[in-house]
Parts: structure tokens; sequence; C-alpha cells
């Protein structure tokens, strides 16, 4: 179940927000603390003012919430709120049965009898907004021993923090319902995958997310469909520190959805290398994208790299084929699919390669396998050098980048300036286009940058990463598929 988190401060903006919402989750958490305190009154009829199922949460400042009263104060309302017809009702683990007793008609009850009685479903939560506590297995357990629902949502801050939420399943497998969140970053592939946890719902919000790492209640529908994972759904990924600004899954989930492939395409945060692929053979990954900084960092790890993979260094698609990890480099044809029309027609003799990372490597490598005559320009003139022993290229300082202008045919910006959030700046400052070179730029957000900007309004014919990054993409597709990209879906990257 995918479940929609209100957090409006009127019944009516929350009850916009179902409206809006209502395709794409199964039901909602109405929370109280989020609510000015005239509306709380009115929350008791939320769930005969929506056909979804209606979870009631009053979340206390300690666990993420808002709720600006005394514990007296707040259990009291939430026991009042409660008489309504709720589907669930959230507890914290440690508030006591004795705390939550309350007066109707003349007669004494307590709340957790009422609520099982009325057949209304108890969820007893834990929160930990520092990480993850030493016995959160014995948690999960205790929580449930009452026949309740246990809820954890705790803050992983490492890939093996991951991978502990990941071991809940089989650790307390006796616990057939368990809602199991990680929250922030490191958390979000938890939320997504939140079936391979043996959790029974993942909790989603309106528009952008949160900042505690929820997604929006669209994206989880209909680009990752987490809520029809099942025990057969092949699982891949990309891997990154940062990752989540990944266009990524956008291509590969697409794709998977455009030809009936049950598979779903993850983002997964990492900080060692080593320990993901602990995680992959866990989880039973199939095959990953790799992107910066691990491009070299997981050559050590696989059993068989492709040619141009040796010859560049470097790996950005890794597969799981005969119980081993096979490494590849689409970005070597992704670059080189766009110039492919011209390097046949030997319309591109010379280059400029402007930086000397990674995909400058990879560039740089493509570009003299084709004959044409590279020179590479870089701030760290050393590191310039370094890279042009390697690929047999020419090197010069990127402050006399002026020098190149009308006698190159090609010109390609592998650095990261200029891309989203420093759109204003521009590598290649200095550099006269004169309308025959083309030029090209790696950096795919924004899709047009100052660099291909300048280019375009001097007449020189520009390709942009996006398109680079569709077509490396599409040859991933490829390897973990055994299948062509759809060729008429067209990811928005």
């Amino acid at each position: 179940m995918l479940c929609l988190t209100l957090t409006e401060d009127t019944i009516q903006d929350d009850l916009d927000c179902i409206r809006r919402n209502s395709a794409y989750v199964d039901l909602v958490e109405l929370r109280l603390d989020t609510l000015k305190d005239a509306e709380i009154a009115k929350a008791k009829d939320v769930p005969h003012l929506t056909d979804k199922p209606v979870i009631l949460t009053y979340r206390r400042k300690s666990d993420g919430g808002k709720a600006q009263v005394s514990e007296k104060e707040r259990l009291e309302k939430l026991c009042e709120i409660a008489q309504g017809d709720f589907a669930y009702v959230d507890i914290e683990g440690d508030v006591k049965k004795s705390e939550l007793r309350y007066e109707k008609d003349g007669q004494k009850f307590d709340l957790e009898t009422s609520l099982r009685e009325r057949g209304v479903r108890i969820i007893r939560s834990y929160h930990d907004f520092a990480g993850l506590p030493a016995d959160l297995f014995g948690r999960v357990t205790k929580l449930a021993s009452k026949g309740d629902i246990a809820k954890v949502a705790v803050t992983p801050h490492s890939i093996m923090d991951v991978i502990t939420l990941f071991r809940i399943q089989e650790e307390v497998k006796d616990v057939k319902e368990k809602i199991v969140i990680g929250m922030g970053p490191w958390g979000v592939c938890t939320r997504i995958l939140y079936k391979k946890l043996g959790s029974l719902l993942s909790f989603v919000t309106e528009g952008s997310g949160s900042g505690i790492g929820q997604l929006d209640a669209r994206t989880m529908k209909e680009l990752y469909r987490a809520d029809q994972v099942d025990e057969r759904t092949a699982v891949y990924g990309v891997i990154g520190n940062p990752v989540h600004h990944s266009s990524s899954p956008m291509i590969q989930n697409l794709g998977f959805h455009a030809i009936h492939f049950n598979a779903i395409y993850v983002p997964f945060l990492v900080d060692n290398v080593r320990s993901f692929f602990k995680l992959a053979e866990m989880v039973h990954i199939h095959g990953f994208s790799v992107t910066i900084p691990f491009k070299r960092d997981v050559l050590p790890y696989l059993g068989k790299i492709s040619r141009e993979t040796k010859q560049i260094g470097a790996c950005n698609t890794v597969v799981h084929i005969n119980n081993m990890w096979k490494g590849l480099n689409t970005d070597y044809y992704g670059f080189l699919q766009p110039l492919s029309p011209m390097l046949d027609k030997g319309q591109i003799k010379r280059a400029l390669v402007i930086g000397a990372g990674g995909a400058a490597q990879a560039v740089s490598f493509a570009l003299r396998n084709h004959d044409v005559k590279v020179t590479i320009v870089n701030r760290t003139i050393e590191h310039a050098e370094q890279l042009s022993r390697l690929t047999m290229s020419g090197y010069d300082s990127l402050d006399h980048i002026n020098q190149y202008s009308g006698k190159v045919d090609l010109v390609v910006q592998t650095t990261s300036v200029g891309m989203v959030p420093n759109e204003g700046e521009d590598a290649s400052h200095g550099f006269k286009f004169t309308g025959s070179e083309i030029a090209f730029d790696l950096v795919y957000k924004p899709r047009e940058t100052v660099f291909l900007s300048r280019a375009k309004q001097a007449g020189c014919r520009t390709v942009g990463g996006a398109q680079m990054l569709l077509e490396q993409g599409k040859l991933q597709f490829e390897s973990f598929t055994g299948y062509h990209y759809p060729p008429k879906v067209y990811p928005e990257i």
C-alpha cells in the first residue's frame, strides 16, 4: 500500500490533497499535529468524507511531529478524535495503556481496548531521527507483541545501516505485519523497495517530497510502481554520491514499463562500494549503473570487464551474468552515437576536450580510437598531462583555451561547470566560437548551458548532455534486459 501523509493545516485542504492524489494512493494518514487548533475537532468526521482508509496520528515533537500541547493534552485529544471511524490509530510504543483512559457517557474506557473491540488496528510506532538503535530487531518484536502493527521509522547514515533495514524481513520473519521506514536520503531506496523489507506500506507526500526522504505519490505510483513489486520483480539501480538527482530511474523504469518487463530501477546512495556489493547479493540486484565517484572503485569487484572498460579504466554499468559481475562502459558509445555521422564522413579531425576527469578520459579514448587528434585543457595542467599520456593526446592549460579558437572541429565540455545549481558558469570562457565547430556539453541539467548557448549564437551545431545520457542509458537497458530500448518512449530528462 502507498499511504499519503496529510500535512495541511485545515481539514478542507487535506481533503483537497486526497482528491488530487486519489489515483496514486491506497490510504491516507491524517496528522492532527499539523492542523490548526480549531480544525482538530473536525478531524473525527474525516473517515466519512473520503473513500480511503484513514490512519489517525497525533505526532509529538520528539517523534518529528508538531504537537504544541502537553503530553497529557495530546493523549486526551487523541482518545477523543479516535472515536471516529478510523481504520488505524498510531500510538507510540512508549505510551502506557493507563495513559489512554477516557470517559464517555459517564463510563470509563481505555483506548486500546475500545479500538480492538471496534476492529480498529493499532500501529505501535517508534521513531529515531538520530540513527538506528542497537536493538532494532528486538524493538520490532516488542512493538508487535500485543498483536499490533509494529512501525519503526529510523535514520540510516550509511549503506551498512541500509543493509540492517533490509535484514529486518529475515530477522523478524515471525512478525507478519510491520511498517519499516528508512528516513533521510539514505532511506530513499528502502521507501521504494518497502515490500522487500516486508513493510505493509510506504508513506508518500504531495509535490516534491519532504526533508525526511518521502517521495511524492505520483512518482512512487507511476515511475517506480513500488506497490506492484513482487517476488519475481528484478531489482536494478544506480549507485553514486550524490545520486538522487539522477535521471537514470526515469530512463530505465519507463523502458521497463513499455515492454512489460517486471523490474524496478532504484537510486542507491553509497559510501562504500564493497558494502554495496553485499547489499546487491542480499537483495538480488541484477545490475546497476555507476556514477560519480565510483566508476573506478567498482573495478576490483568485477569478474569480467569489457574492452572499453579496461582501456578507459572506468566502469558505468555492472551486470550480474553467470554468477559473476561484469563491467561495461556505455558512456563510451553514448558519447559517440550523436557524433557518428560526422565521424564517418571524416568531418571531425581535431578536438578540444575541456577537463581531465573520468568523463574526459572516456571521451578522449573514444575520439582517439576514431583517429581524431585530441588536445586536453584543464585548470590543473598536471592532470591534463597525465590523461594526455594515457590517451596519446596533446594537453595545455585551460588559461590558454583562447589559442584554440578556429583550430578545432569539435569542442567537448566534460566538467560539471555550468551544472545546476551553477548554471551561470562557463568552463570555455575565453574560447571564441567561429560557427564551424560542433559544441558538445556533457552537462544535462540545464539542457542548454552557457557553453551551448554561446556556441549556438555563433552558428555552431550543438549536442547536449541529455542526448548522451539517453543514448548511454539505452545501451544500459539492453545490457540489463536483453531487449532494445522501446523506440516510442521519450523520457523527460
